[in-house]
């Protein structure tokens, strides 16, 4: 480890920290801290664990636990930009598989997650709530509407810097 990531990290630990101690409400528990950690940060690393065992006394084990116990917990850092796919049943009607199949391709990977250059995050979204519009994809939660397999993969290329 060079000592950037040295510094980075205890930089992170410090910033969890602060997280951590800044709790308002009446009672805190692991999971309220690790909310208050992944609103902040946006996920929870390897230090929002061990901190907040520390933090809350529990053990390492105890708090994994809880943190692996709920899927909305992310446990790697977000892309810059988050485009979410719906998948609800009138965008599944209307060619939701067809976009998600493109948005992969054109991301580079086979589910939801970081693109390699850590520029988007994918998301499945049960629904965005704009069925009239559908399929509908999202970025960083504005809607796109009436979305084409080709329409989908340009945007998600574009969020990449690929396309012109």
């Amino acid at each position: 480890m060079t000592t950037a990531d040295t510094e980075q990290r205890t930089k992170l630990r410090e910033q969890i920290r602060q997280i951590l101690n800044s709790q308002e409400q009446p009672t805190i528990t692991v999971l309220s801290s690790l909310i208050a950690v992944q609103d902040s940060i946006h996920y929870l690393p390897d230090e929002a664990i061990k901190e907040t065992a520390t933090f809350c006394g529990e053990t390492i084990n105890e708090v994994w636990s809880v943190a692996s116990f709920y899927t909305n917990f992310r446990f790697a850092a977000p892309g810059d930009k988050t485009l979410d796919v719906c998948w609800g049943p009138a965008c599944h009607v209307l060619g939701a598989q067809k976009i998600l199949n493109s948005v992969h391709s054109a991301l580079e990977i086979n589910e939801e997650g970081e693109s390699p250059d850590r520029k988007v995050t994918m998301k499945y979204n049960t629904c965005l709530g704009a069925c009239a519009q559908g399929p509908v994809i999202a970025i960083n939660h504005h809607l796109i509407g009436k979305q084409t397999p080709e329409s989908a993969a340009k945007i998600a290329r574009e969020l990449r810097g690929l396309d012109g």
